[in-house]
């Protein structure tokens, strides 16, 4: 018989014990959040640098096909897609598209191209930062 009452007793889980399992699970996946999107803007940003490195090498083509001139900005990227391996317009890693100038506007480069960064605004810090050109190749 003591056996019996011990056994129905601890049956089921109280509330506390409820609410502590669900607290510390809570805990654990917010931090495993805040390690994976800080693991993804990351990648998003070196991601970003690939497509831009891969674009420049379309327009060194291009350039070498037309005498050394380069797109203008006008024509912007869409020129060199023809080049690139999946011929589409490529767009930074957050689904934007490229801002191509040329003439460049910082040293002596003849264009620039740049990410907004995953705001899409100018400036930031972080994911948020513009990704430039220029700035890859100094």
């Amino acid at each position: 018989m003591r056996r019996t009452l011990l056994r129905s007793r601890r049956e089921g889980m109280t509330l506390v014990e409820i609410m502590i399992s669900l607290s510390i699970i809570g805990i654990v996946m917010t931090v495993l959040l805040v390690n994976v999107v800080g693991y993804l803007d990351s990648a998003n940003q070196d991601a970003t640098r690939i497509t831009i490195r891969r674009v420049e090498d379309a327009l060194m083509v291009y350039s070498s096909k037309h005498k050394g001139k380069y797109p203008s900005s006008s024509e912007g990227i869409a020129a060199v897609k023809n080049l690139l391996t999946n011929e589409e317009v490529p767009q930074d890693a957050w689904g934007k598209d490229f801002i191509y100038v040329s003439p460049g506007t910082h040293g002596s480069h003849p264009y620039e191209i740049i990410s907004l960064g995953k705001d899409g605004q100018e400036g930031g810090d972080g994911a948020n930062a513009d990704i430039q050109s220029w700035a890859l190749n100094e």
